[in-house]
């Protein structure tokens, strides 16, 4: 097993890093202190390619590998969770389940749009269905040849800005033998009549991503707006947060680096009693600790997507490098801040904002908890 990246993948991961640092740091403070969507900044991903990595060419994607997504989503964490959110969720939770799922109509339509500037949403999560994904309480009924789905989905990343086309919508369609519930997908457009989207604002984290609520009152799609087949929901969702896992740890691992890059920068530059405060102790292990756990973090992801890019299963290491690399972050980020002192507690200073950034990736996409229980599953306990 060779973790070393081929020369595509070193470009690929410079040419992000350059843009990340020359294009998003600037105004990154200035995007969460308004809690703005970055259209323009989003559409420079865009014309790079970004968002058009794991799809194949013949939808106007690259065509590479999982490895070569999450390089993307990893470098962009790297300075701006924010913006590594967006192309994540575009990616892993819009443009792939329409490659993955969709027939070949849906694939011609969508794809070449979501690979060039308009996102797709991901409706999972409910106001009652949240690590209880079974929970799920949106209905759609079959009646006069349409699906009338009606119910509500919140949290759902990339689903109420101007670009946005619409959103894969998970709903309860009937009940399978032995009393279980029936789930199916449905590709739902903006502009459906009973359709509301509606942005969330005021978050702690995240803030110039964009996070929804989603309203469903009657809405009408027709057969050929079910993705994949009536009754494969449940199952197509499982492994788009299987994939989506991956995305996630990335963001903790190139979050916890970015945090790490700028503390050890501090460090070296800050001087009591005469001398760097790096020089002391104390800190050069917190250091040495947070690189130890970002390298043992980063090979645990980078083994999981060896593992799905080898079409072996994965599952159960990409809930481990979610569960770690998520933690990794968050004691990266607290040492991060103490370096700091009381600067760490500025806004004005990184630190900040990828502590705050930290506390979602314990949570979005199964918690830390379900992570753990899909690993002792996984384990047979």
């Amino acid at each position: 097993m060779d973790f070393a990246l081929t020369e595509e993948q070193e470009m690929l991961r410079q040419a992000v890093r350059t843009f990340a640092e020359k294009e998003i740091v600037p105004i990154r403070q200035e995007l969460d202190e308004k809690e703005e969507f970055g259209y323009g900044i989003t559409q420079k991903m865009f014309d790079l390619g970004f968002f058009s990595v794991l799809i194949p060419e013949e939808y106007g994607g690259m065509g590479m590998d999982y490895q070569s997504y999450i390089l993307v989503v990893e470098e962009l964490a790297r300075v701006d969770a924010c913006q590594a959110a967006t192309v994540a969720a575009g990616t892993s939770l819009g443009a792939a389940p329409i490659y993955y799922y969709g027939n070949e109509k849906q694939r011609k339509e969508l794809l070449p749009e979501l690979l060039k500037g308009k996102l797709f949403g991901f409706g999972l999560t409910e106001p009652d269905a949240g690590s209880d994904a079974g929970g799920t309480k949106t209905k759609a009924v079959h009646k006069d040849g349409k699906w009338i789905i009606n119910g509500s989905k919140i949290f759902i990343t990339n689903a109420s800005t101007k670009i946005t086309m619409g959103s894969i919508i998970q709903a309860v369609t009937g009940e399978r033998e032995g009393g279980k519930k029936e789930y199916t997908c449905f590709l739902v457009r903006q502009d459906s009549p009973g359709y509301t989207a509606k942005p969330m604002h005021k978050k702690m984290t995240w803030r110039s991503s964009n996070t929804s609520e989603i309203y469903l009152e009657d809405v009408e799609v027709t057969d050929e707006d079910v993705l994949g087949k009536r009754g494969e929901g449940f199952h197509q969702m499982l492994e788009t947060l299987d994939n989506g896992r991956l995305s996630i740890a990335a963001m903790g691992v190139g979050g916890a680096q970015g945090a790490f890059e700028a503390a050890l920068k501090y460090s070296q530059e800050r001087q009591q009693f005469g001398r760097p405060i790096s020089s002391f102790q104390s800190t050069a292990f917190k250091l040495a600790d947070m690189a130890t756990e970002i390298e043992a973090a980063r090979n645990l992801l980078y083994k999981a997507c060896w593992l799905r890019d080898n079409n072996k299963p994965f599952g159960k290491e990409a809930a481990m490098a979610k569960l770690y690399a998520s933690e990794v972050m968050k004691r990266v980020t607290h040492e991060a801040v103490q370096i700091y002192g009381g600067y760490g507690l500025m806004e004005e200073y990184p630190v900040a904002k990828f502590y705050r950034d930290q506390r979602l990736l314990e949570i979005g996409e199964g918690t830390s908890e379900i992570q753990r229980l899909v690993i002792a599953r996984k384990l047979g306990v």
